[in-house]
């Protein structure tokens, strides 16, 4: 499967697209995606860069500047710079996390790797990551490419997503369907 044939849409995928096309060309596909990787985390971990981002009362000037200044202090190579700047003067910041998510989709169909988020409570180690990475491809048979998310609310276990296959090992909907099966007795 190439990324020609998988689909991604709105104003996200366009944008990804784009950039898809302009890293192939470049011949820096796997340099952009570990660029956007580091944007991506750091916007996870730091709320006021989340909050510029989705920011509609900031200005794009301002935004655009201080995303600059923000990529270059993560040594962001300058494809991806470019490209951030160009999203911020076009009002477009606020779809940034959806472009990273459509460009690691389109990178793996290009690889030929299925793409799985795996959310879980706590933020997973490498070690983990790449247990459920080996037990995913032995269980689907191609390679796979890992998206990691952290949602508290799930207290323990892990959901998993795969294209429109969901495996929900999470504590809290074990919580709920014990709760459910409790009001079926009383």
């Amino acid at each position: 499967m190439s990324a020609e044939n998988i689909t991604v849409s709105g104003i996200a995928g366009r944008y990804a697209t784009a950039l898809f096309d302009l890293a192939s060309s470049a011949k820096e596909l796997d340099a952009v995606a570990a660029d956007l990787a580091t944007v991506k985390s750091m916007m996870d971990e730091n709320k006021d860069l989340a909050r510029l981002v989705k920011s509609p009362i900031i200005s794009r000037a301002d935004q655009a500047r201080a995303m600059g200044a923000v990529l270059e202090k993560l040594g962001v190579g300058d494809l991806v710079r470019r490209f951030i700047g160009t999203v911020a003067q076009n009002r477009r910041l606020f779809a940034l996390p959806g472009m990273i998510n459509a460009y690691g989709q389109l990178l793996a169909a290009e690889r030929g790797e299925v793409v799985a988020r795996v959310t879980s409570a706590k933020k997973l180690t490498k070690s983990q990551l790449d247990a459920v990475s080996s037990a995913l491809k032995s269980a689907i048979g191609s390679d796979v490419s890992l998206e990691s998310e952290v949602d508290e609310s799930l207290i323990g276990g892990l959901v998993i997503r795969v294209g429109s296959r969901m495996i929900d090992s999470s504590i809290r909907t074990k919580l709920q369907n014990l709760k459910f099966a409790m009001k079926g007795v009383g």
